[in-house]
């Protein structure tokens, strides 16, 4: 097994960007997920119920701050380009710290193997990973939670399967919508499809690098 590709999304529920390697923290990778959209009633926007975010890219400038469609993020541009797929009233804010349940949702890093995405069969950007794991049979990652994955010096711990929601059914690149994927991940694979994982020891990985799935941390290192 090996990592084949590794994605952060600097604006959260944007599209991301690729990266060929990256350091792996306690707050997941470096530069994922720094800036959300709010409503003025402080609710966090995503695109469960505006889609029209994932037409937009999000990516680090070099100063390390995210840029939207090549804006930063702080800009006029770049809120305006927000506003006209959410709503008026919204405002950019930057997240500080971890802070599980708004800034990740669940848990930092969210691993999906490219077993899992044959047996789906849809792209698996749509599931908005932050690791693709090459070389794993089909089904492998629904028997990982409770293990942790070995990728040099860097531990990873799977606390569970990922719960999948309407998100899925829109196509990364047309955002055009079908229903029918997140039906198929509910009837065929229990409504979940990756993993919530958290980081246990940081480091950095590069795609390439080979992946061991371990039990226990005592079982890690040499």
């Amino acid at each position: 097994m090996h990592v084949a590709e590794l994605w952060r999304y600097p604006v959260k529920s944007l599209r991301g960007e690729q990266l060929d390697a990256v350091h792996v923290g306690e707050d997941g990778l470096a530069g994922d997920r720094l800036v959300h959209a709010r409503e003025s009633s402080g609710r966090v926007v995503t695109s469960r119920y505006r889609p029209g975010l994932l037409g937009l890219n999000g990516t680090l400038g070099p100063d390390g701050e995210p840029l939207i469609d090549g804006d930063p993020w702080t800009t006029a541009a770049a809120l305006a380009k927000v506003r006209a797929v959410t709503a008026p009233d919204v405002e950019l804010i930057r997240f500080h710290g971890v802070d599980h349940g708004q800034r990740y949702d669940v848990l930092p890093l969210t691993v999906l193997t490219d077993g899992m995405v044959k047996a789906v069969g849809v792209d698996h950007r749509r599931f908005r990973p932050n690791i693709l794991i090459g070389g794993v049979e089909e089904l492998a990652e629904t028997r990982w939670p409770g293990s942790y994955l070995k990728i040099g010096d860097v531990l990873i711990g799977i606390r569970k399967r990922r719960s999948r929601c309407v998100m899925t059914t829109f196509d990364p690149d047309t955002l055009e919508q079908d229903p029918s994927v997140l039906k198929r991940v509910v009837s065929s694979f229990a409504g979940s499809v990756a993993l919530d994982c958290w980081v246990e020891a940081p480091g950095r990985i590069a795609v390439g690098d080979p992946v061991e799935v371990v039990e226990v941390v005592s079982r890690v290192g040499g």
